[in-house]
């Protein structure tokens, strides 16, 4: 069966409006983190794509899963950033699961 799509307040999916502000606050953290590390590019570069993801309104479960995983080990060990990175997982995992193969 499909998912239903459930719209919010203006017609947005609740998930992608809560996928928007974990990712916003998420950036919010990193760009304030005073430490730099190796794979802060790439956090920043996934993170930027989720949100255009999201703007567009019908993001992709797998691609969502992609860059969730790229962002998760670029800044995993980071603890500073793991409330931010766990809500934007919990917001992903709102999408529901990828289809198996």
């Amino acid at each position: 069966m499909g998912q239903k799509r459930v719209t919010g307040r203006g017609g947005e999916d609740p998930r992608v409006t809560g996928l928007r502000t974990a990712v916003s606050r998420l950036r919010r953290e990193l760009a304030g983190h005073p430490v730099d590390f190796p794979d802060r590019g790439i956090a920043e570069d996934e993170l930027a794509a989720l949100d255009a993801m999201a703007v567009s309104g019908a993001p992709e479960t797998p691609r969502l899963r992609r860059s969730l995983l790229l962002i998760a080990g670029a800044i995993g060990s980071v603890s500073a950033l793991a409330p931010g990175l766990r809500d934007v997982r919990n917001a992903v995992d709102l999408f529901g699961e990828p289809p198996r193969r």
